[in-house]
C-alpha cells in the first residue's frame, strides 16, 4: 500500500513509532485518533502527518525527536533522513535523500521501498 501527500508531509516508519511512543501505534492512534482520516492516515508500513507551513513541520519534527528519533544523519558528507522523512510532493519529494521510502511524482504518493505501491491511503482514511 502507499500514503498519499500533500502539503508538506512527515513520514514515519510505524515500527520507529512502536519504538519510542509508549504503547506502540495502537496507543498513538488512540491517542490521537480526531486526526485521522484528516491529518493523518497510514498504510501498513508508514504513517502519514504533515502541516501546511515549514514552522508547523519543523514542530512536528522537533516533537519526534524529542520522543528519541533521529530526523537528519550524515553519510559520506551528505545530509539524508533517517527514522522519518519530510516530502513536499508539489515541489519534488523527500527534502533530502530518504533511503526507506519511494515517491512516485504522478500519484503525489510513497511507499515503503521493497513492498508494492498498491492501493494509495489517503485522507479520510481512518483505519
Amino acid at each position: 500500500m502507499a500514503i498519499f501527500c500533500e502539503f508538506i508531509d512527515l513520514i514515519i516508519p510505524i515500527s520507529n513509532i512502536d519504538k519510542v511512543y509508549e504503547g506502540g501505534f495502537e496507543k498513538y492512534k488512540s491517542d490521537f485518533i480526531r486526526f485521522f482520516g484528516k491529518t493523518e492516515w497510514h498504510d501498513e508500513f508508514l504513517l502519514r502527518t504533515g502541516a501546511m507551513s515549514p514552522a508547523d513541520i519543523q514542530y512536528l519534527v522537533e516533537s519526534w525527536e524529542a520522543r528519541g528519533l533521529t530526523g537528519v544523519t550524515s553519510a559520506d558528507g551528505q545530509k539524508k533522513w533517517k527514522d522519518f522523512c519530510v516530502v513536499e510532493s508539489m515541489f519534488g519529494g523527500p527534502t533530502l535523500p530518504c533511503d526507506w521510502i519511494e515517491f512516485d511524482r504522478e500519484t503525489r504518493s510513497v511507499h515503503y521501498k521493497g513492498h508494492p505501491e498498491g492501493e494509495i491511503a489517503g485522507p479520510g482514511d481512518r483505519e
